[in-house]
């Protein structure tokens, strides 16, 4: 996506991707985004919020990963002071904040089964309790929430609610991994090169025609995230080589690419399983 929320890209995927969006955002539904490490699923989750009817209300980010398990319920449905050891004043809980707006849950497979059943009762009664509090709250809060995880698999695996990712995944949206965005890359690319050109001062910051080939054919296990961080590296290689004028960046500035042997079974075992599934769809 662009700094002002657009997609970049042209590929069949990501236009499919843009009619989802496009489809859903209007609506109530709750979200759930589905995608690899650092495909860009906070990137769709905003354009979801910007796009939808509540863009003029608050969307609050919650990372599910990040919060330690006897704070998730705090954090989210807020406390009253005194309700535990360090609450010495109220606060107001993510689902609060959110009122009335959207409520991004990321990395909601990381949540502990214990916490669920509470996060269920309030996304279907839109109701909140805080903690050390006998009374509740209504709110309006819309619930995108997005995994790195395949949730089907944790639930079958007892490891998520069942009925949680059936509440979650009204409209689920898978976002595509940058391998299977063909002719995308070189699109996104050129709009780093050129967002650190910005940040480096340089003239002008453009990519060889060997350096795109070489990114063409690189895997991207990490995604739009690692090509964006080797796009920066390479700019302020190229920057060193040519300070001024038309800085160019060449095949040799691209480092971090050598794939070692771990990273060659883990590229080889993606495509074999990617392979595995499509011929097991096709039967």
């Amino acid at each position: 996506m662009k700094d002002g929320g657009e997609m970049i890209g042209q590929s069949d995927v990501m236009q499919a991707l843009e009619q989802a969006i496009k489809l859903v955002a209007p609506s109530d539904f709750a979200i759930l985004i589905e995608g690899e490490t650092g495909v860009g699923k906070e990137l769709v989750a905003r354009m979801l919020h910007q796009t939808s009817l509540r863009s003029a209300s608050p969307m609050v980010y919650v990372n599910c990963a990040a919060i330690p398990h006897h704070l998730i319920e705090s954090e989210l449905f807020g406390h009253v002071k005194g309700a535990f050891t360090g609450a010495d004043r109220d606060r107001q809980g993510k689902f609060l904040l959110a009122d009335g707006g959207t409520l991004f849950l990321d990395e909601i497979g990381e949540l502990p089964l214990e916490v669920q059943g509470t996060l269920l009762r309030a996304i279907q009664n839109q109701e909140i309790q805080a903690v050390g509090k006998d009374q509740v709250r209504k709110i309006d809060v819309r619930i995108i929430a997005a995994t790195n995880r395949h949730l089907e698999t944790e639930v079958s695996e007892q490891r998520f609610r069942a009925d949680l990712f059936h509440r979650l995944s009204v409209f689920p949206i898978q976002v595509p991994a940058l391998r299977h965005r063909q002719g995308d890359i070189p699109l996104l690319a050129g709009f780093f090169a050129e967002r650190f050109r910005r940040k480096l001062g340089l003239q002008q910051l453009t990519l060889s025609s060997s350096a795109i080939g070489l990114l063409e054919t690189y895997h991207w296990l990490r995604n739009v995230r690692e090509l964006e961080h080797v796009i920066s590296r390479a700019a302020l290689f190229a920057k060193a080589d040519i300070p001024s004028g038309i800085t160019v960046i060449s095949k040799n500035h691209l480092k971090g690419l050598q794939i070692d042997r771990g990273e060659k079974e883990g590229v080889q075992n993606t495509i074999t399983t990617e392979r595995y599934s499509t011929a097991k769809e096709s039967h």
